[in-house]
């Protein structure tokens, strides 16, 4: 396999579900969970363009989008005139990455040996990065429909990284047919620019204390638990200081998928909303997933912008993780599919 393509797929099969990885981003691919009452779910985002050969050989990380998957560093430079003076200056427009998310987002990993209770995998990194390598394993949870992932990052020396979770979840066709129920949170922020000029949803640079009341780009807030948007959008929204885990209610089927992570590593949460709102190929304004991304980090921006001062960091929120070649850091997160009317 070449970097950037992702057609090798590793899957595992257990008595609650079947999971498949594959080798591009070390990205969870199609998952199925199997309910107590024999319902199957598949949380998990797969893009329309998934069975495009074209995409799926060229089109790196894009091309082979799929449910989830680590970003270290996280982000790339997003310049914009719209940034308050809050914001530092010039950042963006002088930040530069080779690659997007990191370069183990945009290249296979290596496989493990085959075990029958997980699959692992990592990746190299080139020798002029502080990152050394990743690993990574899935391991399903023996008596339910969940999967317990295990993320470990070395260092070739110290340095101060923003850190994803990338999770993409699929959403019902039905506009409000899925509701999003986020943990506590201490402060919400919008996008400090415009995310798609075609489609913006949110106001710029605003704060909230209620994710059903977020401030409009159009003036009137809006209700961002229930999803999709009738209106096509894409945009962004930051929770900082979350103290609990992350729910995406499918109402039409009755299942709800959470997400839970060390919040001592990953303090805030990043929502992706990309709805149908991307003019361009291969988005083609029918894109319609939920991102909800743990993260360290400033909005996905350039890493950059995360290791500086900035309003997160300046209200209490880390937005940049320190790491040590000493001491590999090990992260722990949860993804589990119940009955709506239960929690995991």
């Amino acid at each position: 396999m070449t970097p950037g393509r992702g057609s090798a797929l590793r899957s595992l099969a257990w008595d609650h579900g079947v999971v498949s990885v594959q080798a591009l981003g070390g990205m969870i691919g199609p998952t199925a969970f199997v309910l107590p009452d024999g319902r199957q779910a598949s949380p998990f985002h797969i893009p329309p363009w998934h069975a495009d050969p074209q995409m799926r050989d060229e089109g790196g990380m894009l091309g082979g989008l799929r449910g989830e998957w680590p970003c270290v560093p996280f982000g790339y430079p997003f310049p914009s005139d719209e940034r308050s003076a809050d914001w530092p200056a010039g950042i963006e427009e002088r930040a530069a990455v080779a690659h997007a998310h990191g370069y183990s987002s945009n290249v296979a990993w290596t496989f493990g040996d085959p075990a029958p209770d997980h699959i692992a995998l990592s990746v190299e990194t080139p020798e002029d990065q502080a990152v050394r390598r990743l690993r990574r394993i899935v391991r399903p949870d023996p008596g339910a429909a969940a999967l317990d992932i295990e993320l470990t990052v070395e260092m070739r020396r110290p340095a101060r990284e923003p850190m994803a979770i990338h999770g993409c979840f699929a959403l019902p066709p039905v506009a409000g047919a899925a509701r999003l129920v986020p943990g506590p949170f201490r402060e919400g922020r919008t996008f400090p620019g415009t995310v798609e000029p075609s489609a913006p949803i949110f106001a710029v640079d605003a704060t909230f204390a209620d994710l059903a009341e977020v401030p409009g780009r159009k003036g009137a807030p809006v209700d961002a638990t229930r999803l999709p948007f009738a209106a096509d959008g894409e945009d962004l929204l930051q929770l900082n200081d979350v103290t609990g885990p992350m729910a995406l209610i499918d109402s039409g089927r009755g299942i709800r998928t959470t997400l839970d992570w060390d919040r001592s590593v990953l303090p805030s949460v990043l929502l992706w909303f990309s709805n149908r709102g991307r003019p361009m190929a291969p988005w083609n304004n029918r894109h319609l997933c939920l991102g909800i991304e743990p993260v360290c980090s400033a909005f996905g921006m350039s890493p950059d912008m995360s290791r500086a001062d900035n309003p997160i960091t300046r209200a209490g929120t880390p937005t940049a993780v320190a790491l040590s070649p000493d001491a590999p850091l090990t992260l722990r997160y949860r993804v589990a599919v119940t009955p709506e009317e239960t929690q995991p």
